[in-house]
Formats: structure tokens, C-alpha cells, sequence
């Protein structure tokens, strides 16, 4: 099938809230690590990694392994509670990843397999206690969250559904902080590319009396148990946490470096391989209305142009995400970086960011 023809068919076909199909018009028919290739034979650099789900980048072979251990034993593939040893395997491996203060007496509650569905579960255990659900953020404000939520007698529960597996240079994010939280919400990366979330939690928070999902909820799907399992195995085993905050800080600090002299970007953040750019309009003042979401598409455009795949996020989508898999290679990080350079000086010699050329 034409690569042409696909990307043409899809809007008469699927609804507008494909939103990453409109913006990257690629048809990736091969992948392996941090390579997507098209029909067309055409390679590119992935740095949006699933969003953060493919922490070992596409088609790792521990997790096709897995996966195809389960298909070729013959077990069931979805099976709701039910304990069977893929589960069993899966639930040590996240036990042993754990913050060793929260580990101890840790539950894991399986949910539907959408991020959405284990924050839907979090927010009914702390039914009638007023829990905050919230990411992990910098360090003393997270610190200064757990005092207050302390002091309160209220769970904290921490987001980790993009943070976890290792993307912030700890295997979770809150770890930089010393906090302990009592809950955890888990997805994305945690079912090694396939759709798995759970809740992790204290274990007196299950008298809260959280609604248990629905029976028909998708939520025992074994091949995402044994992805995950083998995914958080090796993240732990080959200490990829570890690289990726020290590949990460590498990074950071070029991007820092090349960025100084850009009047169009405004900041360089991120932690461990989770990066941002923000763009913004020089002659505004500083605050929020100064982000350039135009010029910050115009460069995703001009790096898709060069072979590499990056998101938008941040206010008004004025931030270039790189989200690269906790694999990727120092040669591959001087590629990214090389191209989104180029990228960016193509974007600002436009004279319309918001048209393309």
C-alpha cells in the first residue's frame, strides 16, 4: 500500500482526534529500537517512543520473547483476577523495583489498561479522604506535598504512567526526592509497548473500599504481563535507569549549550531522557501568552524532514518533547541532536513557522 494513498484515506475514515496521524503523515511498517521505517524505505529516528511507552524502544527482542513464550504455550491470553504464573512473574518484577520504603506491604491492583482507568482506581482509594493526584515535580515541591498531605491525614499518589521505568535517570521518578508516597499510578511503559496500568498502594488503603472495575474490564491480558516482566527485568538488570540520567544530563547540557545564542527558546528542562525546548516569541514579554506554538510545530515538521520523530507538549503546545527509548545509543543522541539543530535553523529562517515550506 502507497504511502501516499494511506496517509490520504485515513482522514475519510477515522475522526480528527487522530491527531498524531495528522501531524507526522508517515506509515511506519518495520521498527526495531529507536528505528521506524515507512513502505517507502525511508528511516527516521523515533524520540516520541509510544509517548513513553516503548522504554526499550520497538521490537526489543526480550519483550518479543515474552511475548511469544505465551503465545506458543497455549495459556489463555486475558483472564481477569485470575492468578497464573505470567502474573506472578510480573507482580515480582514490579515489587522488586519498588522505593525499598514503599515496597514492604505494597499492593498491586490491576485496572483497565489505560492510564485513565488506574487514575480513575486511585481517586476511589482515597474516597472521603481527599487524596491529590499529582506527577512527580521538582524535588522540594513534591518534599513539601508529602509534609502537607501528612499533616493532613490524606493519601499522596504519584503519576508515574510517563515518569516510570527508568525515563528520569531513577527507575521512578519520585525516587529523586526521597518521598514516599502511598499510592502509585503505572502505565505505558510498564507493559513493555502493550496497554497495562495497575495501582500500586499501601496496603491499609485497601480498606477505603475503592470500587473494584468492572467485571468486563480488559484488565488480565497476559501478553502485557509478560512484555512489562520482561521490560522491567531488563531496565533493572542492564541498570538503563542509570544511563539514561547519565546519556540525559549529556544531552541536557549540549542542548543547553547550542540553545544560549537562540533567542526563540525560551528554556531547556527535562531529567534523564525526558527533554523539552520551549519555544517562544522574543518580543513578548516573559509568562505563558509568550510560547510559540507555530514555531515549535514548524520544527517537529522540519525534523520529521530529517528523519526524526519528536512531540509537542507543555503550554499551548509550545514545547519540542524528546522522549527517546533508555536505549538509544551515544551515536544516535549526537543524531538527534544534529537534526533537530538543522530543524531548528530551517524552522526560524521561515518567514510563516505556522505554513509549511
Amino acid at each position: 500500500m502507497a504511502l501516499s494513498g494511506t496517509v490520504r484515506r485515513q482522514p475519510l475514515r477515522e475522526p480528527s482526534a487522530r491527531t498524531y496521524a495528522r501531524a507526522l503523515p508517515i506509515v511506519p511498517v518495520r521498527a526495531r529500537g529507536m528505528t521506524v521505517e515507512g513502505p517507502d524505505g525511508r528511516r527516521y529516528l523515533d524520540c516520541l517512543s509510544g509517548d513513553g511507552a516503548l522504554a526499550l524502544g520497538h521490537n526489543h527482542p526480550v519483550v518479543l520473547a515474552a511475548v511469544r513464550e505465551v503465545l506458543d504455550s497455549g495459556a489463555p491470553i486475558g483472564v481477569l483476577d485470575l492468578s497464573t504464573p505470567v502474573e506472578e512473574r510480573f507482580v515480582a518484577e514490579l515489587l522488586a523495583t519498588l522505593p525499598p520504603r514503599f515496597a514492604p506491604g505494597a499492593r498491586v491492583r490491576f485496572c483497565g489498561p489505560t492510564a485513565a482507568d488506574a487514575l480513575a482506581v486511585a481517586r476511589g482509594l482515597a474516597r472521603g479522604m481527599s487524596g491529590t493526584v499529582v506527577e512527580p515535580a521538582e524535588d522540594d515541591r513534591l518534599r513539601r506535598l508529602r509534609e502537607s498531605t501528612r499533616d493532613r491525614g490524606v493519601p499522596l499518589i504519584v503519576d508515574e504512567t510517563v515518569t516510570g521505568v527508568g525515563r528520569t535517570g531513577a527507575f521512578w521518578a519520585v525516587e529523586h526526592s526521597g518521598v514516599t508516597p502511598d499510592a502509585m499510578v503505572l502505565a505505558k511503559a510498564i507493559g513493555g509497548s502493550l496497554p497495562l496500568a495497575v495501582v500500586v498502594h499501601r496496603e491499609d488503603l485497601d480498606a477505603a473500599g475503592a470500587p473494584v472495575p468492572p467485571a468486563g474490564a480488559p484488565r488480565g491480558n497476559q501478553l502485557a504481563m509478560a512484555a512489562g516482566a520482561a521490560t522491567l527485568a531488563h531496565v533493572r538488570e542492564h541498570r538503563l535507569a542509570a544511563r539514561a540520567g547519565e546519556i540525559g544530563d549529556l544531552m541536557l547540557r549540549r542542548l543547553r549549550a547550542w540553545a544560549a545564542d537562540l533567542p526563540c527558546v525560551g528554556e531547556v528542562r527535562g531529567r534523564g531522557l525526558m527533554l523539552g525546548l520551549e519555544f517562544v516569541d522574543p518580543a513578548l514579554a516573559s509568562g505563558e501568552a509568550r510560547g510559540a506554538p507555530g514555531l515549535a510545530a514548524a520544527v517537529r515538521r522540519e525534523c520529521l524532514r530529517r528523519g526524526l520523530i519528536v512531540g509537542l507538549g507543555g503550554p499551548r503546545a509550545g514545547v519540542v518533547r524528546l522522549l527517546p527509548p533508555l536505549t538509544v545509543t551515544d551515536e544516535q543522541a549526537d543524531a538527534v541532536l544534529e537534526r533537530l539543530a538543522y530543524a531548528v535553523e530551517a524552522a526560524t529562517a521561515s518567514p510563516d513557522p505556522e505554513r509549511p515550506r
